[in-house]
């Protein structure tokens, strides 16, 4: 005969009472019950864990070596279905998040902090990932949602504009146009300019190169980084110039003057991305703070 939970509880409990009539009331069985439950869990065990009296009951020493091991078995056990039932609720759970540098140098951090607050047992695994890379990496489902630039077009994604950011011109301290009172894109047709390389950078670039396009030029390219803090530093420099996101102002750096760019009007939209037939509680707890809550306190995407 096989060991089963219940043979388990009851001996637990009657260890914890020492005296079958009060275990059974609390296991809301008879006396006889328990003590089949009991002499089932001696025979599969192969030894006696209780000696009984007309009275009470003692654990004899193979019982007390077995009770520290079963309460523990219990209680793990007892945790791994709070545990089940609490994941499949939203309440405990892992998410995989995928970020790029608009959103991590954004408003995504304010996210992140309030939603752990509002929901400390869910684990939020923090990854820097390309656009690009987050798009396929939604597909082979790596990643449970992706912050990424534009929104995902495809039938399985479903898409939620959190934030918007502008454009705006980055500027060594010591550059000419740095104290202009106006700034237009076609002010730096003739400048060299510092990108993020196409590698980690394709999607802001596809988007520049339509604006640079509409003012007349094509931008001159004199040298990439693959991060932010390399477009910063080589501008800071005074290698060249850049296009980047409003969401430089979060930041410090010397050397560098952020200059808006007054025939622009287009923003970068940052986008949250998830696959919606796949999502699973954790997901859903998560997109529903980002949906409701988020939104009603922080007024949606910024302006």
């Amino acid at each position: 005969m096989s060991v089963a939970l219940r043979h388990i509880r009851a001996f637990v409990l009657l260890a914890e009472e020492l005296h079958f009539n009060r275990a059974a009331e609390r296991l809301h069985i008879s006396q006889p019950a328990l003590s089949r439950t009991l002499r089932e869990l001696e025979e599969s065990v192969g030894t006696k864990l209780i000696n009984r009296t007309t009275r009470s009951a003692e654990l004899t020493e193979a019982g007390r070596a077995f009770l520290l091991e079963a309460q523990l078995g219990v209680g793990h056990l007892e945790h791994a279905v709070n545990l089940a039932r609490y994941t499949a609720q939203g309440i405990y759970g892992e998410l995989r998040i995928a970020y790029m540098d608009f959103a991590i140098n954004g408003r995504l951090p304010e996210l992140i902090r309030a939603f752990r607050e509002a929901h400390p047992s869910i684990r939020l695994d923090l990854s820097f990932m390309p656009t690009t890379r987050q798009r396929t990496a939604l597909m082979e489902h790596r990643i449970d949602m992706g912050f990424l630039i534009g929104s995902f077009e495809n039938d399985r994604i479903h898409n939620y504009t959190f934030d918007y950011d502008s454009y705006v011109a980055l500027l060594p301290a010591s550059h000419p146009l740095a104290n202009v009172a106006s700034l237009r894109l076609s002010d730096l047709a003739n400048e060299p300019f510092v990108l993020g390389n196409s590698d980690y950078w394709a999607a802001h670039r596809e988007r520049l190169f339509v604006l640079c396009h509409e003012s007349g030029f094509f931008p001159r390219i004199l040298q990439e980084a693959s991060s932010s803090e390399g477009i910063f530093g080589l501008v800071a420099a005074g290698t060249g110039v850049s296009v980047y996101s409003s969401c430089v102002r979060n930041l410090q750096r010397r050397g560098l003057v952020i200059k808006p760019l007054d025939d622009i009007t287009r923003r970068i939209p940052i986008c949250a991305a998830w696959d919606e037939s796949s999502a699973s509680p954790g997901l859903q707890t998560f997109t529903e703070f980002l949906c409701t809550h988020w939104d009603r306190t922080h007024d949606g995407p910024r302006n």
